[in-house]
């Protein structure tokens, strides 16, 4: 998967400002299912050689939050630091159906080496979605249709990432609009290694 250089851009007066359950079932789903994304604006983006701060202008920009399609893969290192998983997940959930169609995974950025837990941790954040179980079984036999039998690409371990930096003196407006979750606030405000998982 390489670098998609020209990113589509969101046409002049509108803001793309997806629901978590948006993201799952208008884009990622179809995205591993193979199906065409309208509009698409989210590139695809091998994550983790770039730091946080290198996204704008490889990845689509709203405000301060950047989106892009990921793989699904466990070494999260960068140049400089690290996406370490926060060992909590959160449902996403279909409005309609009161299904679960995706997770949402919680990491923050720490620069420096992963190794012994180490690094400083940063105010960088990231949302990782990813399907559920059934939707990615079911969007695998889907895509494998579509492609052939023969792909070695498992089109199901897609993931859309947002990333955003959170400043606590910020308000919402100038934050981009962006309202973190019990869940964002209670992860910002750990500052012991011991007081977080190892999840991967």
């Amino acid at each position: 998967m390489g670098d998609n250089n020209s990113i589509n851009k969101v046409p002049p007066g509108f803001r793309f400002h997806p629901t978590d359950e948006e993201l799952v079932v208008h884009f990622l789903q179809r995205k591993a299912a193979l199906l065409p994304c309208h509009p698409d604006v989210i590139p695809d983006l091998h994550l983790y050689p770039y730091d946080p701060w290198e996204l704008d202008g490889k990845a689509l920009g709203e405000g301060k939050q950047w989106y892009y399609y990921s793989r699904r893969i466990e070494n999260r290192n960068t140049r400089n630091g690290y996406w370490k998983a926060m060992g909590m997940e959160e449902s996403v959930v279909n409005s309609s159906s009161s299904r679960r169609v995706g997770i949402k995974k919680y990491l923050v950025f720490f620069i420096g080496e992963a190794e012994g837990g180490g690094g400083v941790k940063t105010d960088w954040v990231m949302h990782e979605y990813r399907l559920s179980d059934s939707d990615s079984s079911s969007s695998t036999s889907r895509s494998s249709k579509r492609r052939g039998h023969n792909s070695k690409i498992d089109y199901s371990k897609w993931v859309i990432c947002r990333v955003h930096e959170r400043s606590c003196s910020t308000s919402d407006e100038e934050d981009g609009g962006m309202e973190l979750s019990c869940l964002d606030e209670v992860f910002l405000s750990l500052d012991d290694d011991d007081e977080i998982s190892n999840c991967h």
